[in-house]
């Protein structure tokens, strides 16, 4: 996602391969970039008679707040889910919290 992130244009596999810190085959980078379209994290745009991938998600943040809402959307009792999270903050990360609260009211 990173790759992705960091460029102003859509990426073909292999241009994200080349990309990668580390040495992935092309095979397996495809792979990945399908299983992201799948999950609704990039979109395929076609180019020419190819095809590249762009980031529908546009950051880490916001990334990690559509993998927290899924995990709440799964779960029966969100409020329990919610209670165990919290329970787990650090005392700033807590006030953090109750901070962004309390502004967006």
């Amino acid at each position: 996602m990173a790759v992705l992130w960091d460029s102003n244009e859509p990426l073909q596999p292999g241009e994200v391969q080349r990309r990668l810190p580390d040495q992935l085959a092309y095979t397996s980078v495809a792979t990945v970039l399908g299983r992201l379209q799948t999950n609704g994290l990039v979109e395929l745009i076609p180019v020419g008679q190819a095809f590249a991938y762009r980031a529908v998600v546009l950051n880490e943040a916001d990334l990690v707040a559509k993998r927290i809402n899924e995990v709440l959307a799964s779960s029966s009792d969100r409020s329990a889910v919610l209670a165990r999270f919290v329970g787990t903050l650090s005392k700033r990360e807590a006030n953090r919290i109750i901070d962004l609260l309390q502004r967006d009211r």
